[in-house]
């Protein structure tokens, strides 16, 4: 005697793994529609920014494109006593942690380019 029952379950599954699979393809493609848009308007934001001569105030995207930061050339670019508030003024610098400017303080300290003078005051060596 054949289980019905089990027929029945195993169709009733199928009806909702295609209509998931639908969902899915679905919210797929508005997610292609809704990055092509995103992509359209960083395209016309960065037109704007060239225009007015200003840098673009977003950020193209997380860990693309950002790069890493060449700590030295920060270092070059302070003035011979520093503060980590100077640390923030160097451009692309302004949105740092304060663990990541506070790391490459002490590596410039236990490298010799840079030496503590007073509590939050350094100096370049």
């Amino acid at each position: 005697m054949p289980r019905r029952r089990n027929f029945v379950t195993s169709s009733a599954f199928r009806q909702v793994q295609r209509q998931a699979n639908a969902l899915l393809a679905k919210l797929r493609n508005e997610i292609k529609k809704k990055e092509g848009e995103v992509r359209r308007l960083r395209d016309e934001e960065s037109r704007l920014s060239a225009l007015t001569g200003r840098a673009s105030a977003a950020p193209r995207s997380a860990g693309k494109g950002a790069g890493r930061i060449n700590w030295k050339t920060v270092l070059s670019q302070l003035p011979r006593q520093f503060k980590a508030s100077d640390i923030r003024k160097v451009r692309g610098l302004a949105d740092k942690r304060p663990s990541e400017i506070f790391a490459a303080i002490t590596r410039w300290i236990e490298g010799g380019m840079a030496k503590r003078k007073k509590r939050g005051l350094y100096e370049k060596s």
